[in-house]
């Protein structure tokens, strides 16, 4: 008999035979459970607290747009009062999906939605939650099926008065509000009461997704990140141009990308609310966490910090993220010329430049290395922004969010 084969008498005894059932029912079972995706928990679109907003609100109904990166079957929210010295309650908090209307090949967007998506949020089982000063709160999970790429709304009722919210403040991404005093509009699927629009973002720190993603990739980083001179509602940024080339290469298995920028930030303490004090608050605190690109620095150069005090504070934060099991990927600062007499650009500046980006490709510290700096420089004058990609001399123009955001290799993220 050929090894590993069993004869027709031996397989006719009933013990062979039930043995042999079990065997291959274990078999089938566990191949079936390994190609099940995993579902988690991941933090699908986030944004950085950075400020109280001038604006007040008073028995009105802020209507916060956000554009997931994955998809998922259940959603939940995250609430931040961060910057808020006293408490905040919402009335009512409801998600539901912007409504598109299109016009030969244009389409608008504004406060309306998606007939029948508005889905009520509850926290804890109650439809109205108190966020504490400082404090955070999640909602219970909806049912909901969203798609990637696919702009959501949270409306949320604050019935008190004279509110300033903890806000994002230069969201590259029109939000809406009703009147004050105009009441609880969070039901409403219509844009009527939606009179007046804003460019800050209103307490909605993340929407969470019960997904198969492979994670969640967090972006830290300054203004570059941020969007400053990308296309307000365009979508333009270098995050959300690795947001889609991800989707595209695995929408079923994607990771998401998350955009902890903030305009003006600093790695080091050398300004408030730096890189290193709000890691775990932006970063480390999010659902599915699996990796963080690091682009900071440039404005700690501004300041006058060195080369050693910048590496420093990144060795700070890659022990600090390895710790919590997420690679980290290191990214090369790019060019700046805001030059005397608008700017306080220098050339000995830019030598510190050079000696932080040969210690980011060199030092071996990072997981990876995503190499910005020479995606976008001029080749004949290293010091200098691309012309076409340059905004500002400080920031990419659209085109040059492109080149960053195309410049990040994909297999860096494949699954093992």
């Amino acid at each position: 008999m050929a090894p590993g084969l069993l004869d027709a008498p031996a397989m006719s005894h009933p013990f062979l035979r039930s043995a042999l059932a079990i065997a291959l029912a274990f078999a089938s079972t566990t191949t079936a459970t390994l190609q099940q995706p995993v579902r988690q928990w991941v933090a699908a679109w986030s944004t950085s607290q950075q400020a109280l907003s001038s604006t007040t609100i008073t028995k009105r109904t802020v209507r916060m747009l956000a554009r997931v990166t994955v998809g998922g079957d259940t959603v939940r929210i995250r609430l931040d009062n961060t910057f808020g010295t006293t408490p905040v309650t919402v009335g009512r908090a409801f998600v539901g999906v912007q409504r598109v209307t299109r016009s030969g090949d244009s389409s608008s967007r504004s406060a309306s939605l998606l007939a029948g998506s508005n889905r009520p949020l509850l926290f804890k089982g109650a439809a109205t939650v108190t966020i504490p000063a400082g404090g955070s709160v999640k909602s219970d999970p909806v049912s909901m099926t969203v798609l990637a790429q696919q702009d959501l709304a949270v409306s949320l009722y604050v019935p008190g008065s004279e509110v300033h919210a903890s806000s994002h403040t230069s969201a590259q991404t029109r939000s809406y509000m009703t009147a004050n005093s105009a009441g609880d509009f969070s039901a409403d699927e219509a844009k009527a009461a939606f009179t007046s629009s804003t460019t800050s973002t209103f307490w909605l720190k993340a929407i969470e997704v019960l997904s198969a993603s492979h994670g969640a990739v967090a972006l830290l980083g300054d203004s570059i990140t941020d969007g400053t001179c990308s296309t307000l509602d365009g979508h333009d940024r270098w995050a959300d141009e690795l947001a889609r080339r991800l989707n595209a290469a695995d929408a079923a298995g994607s990771r998401a990308v998350i955009n902890e920028g903030i305009g003006g930030n600093t790695l080091t303490t050398i300004r408030a609310n730096s890189g290193v004090e709000r890691l775990d608050r932006d970063v480390l605190s999010h659902a599915g966490l699996s990796d963080v690109i690091l682009l900071s620095g440039i404005n700690d150069i501004n300041k006058g910090a060195g080369a050693t005090q910048i590496i420093n504070g990144y060795q700070e934060v890659i022990a600090r993220v390895k710790g919590k099991g997420a690679r980290i990927i290191g990214a090369t600062l790019i060019p700046r010329q805001d030059v005397a007499p608008s700017g306080t650009w220098t050339a000995a500046k830019s030598e510190v430049r050079n000696s932080v980006n040969g210690w980011i490709r060199t030092s071996g510290a990072f997981d990876a290395v995503v190499d910005f700096d020479a995606a976008v420089r001029d080749p004949a004058r290293l010091a200098f922004i691309r012309p076409q990609f340059d905004c500002d001399a400080v920031h990419p123009t659209p085109l040059g969010h492109y080149a960053m955001g195309t410049a990040i290799p994909l297999d860096l993220f494949e699954q093992p």
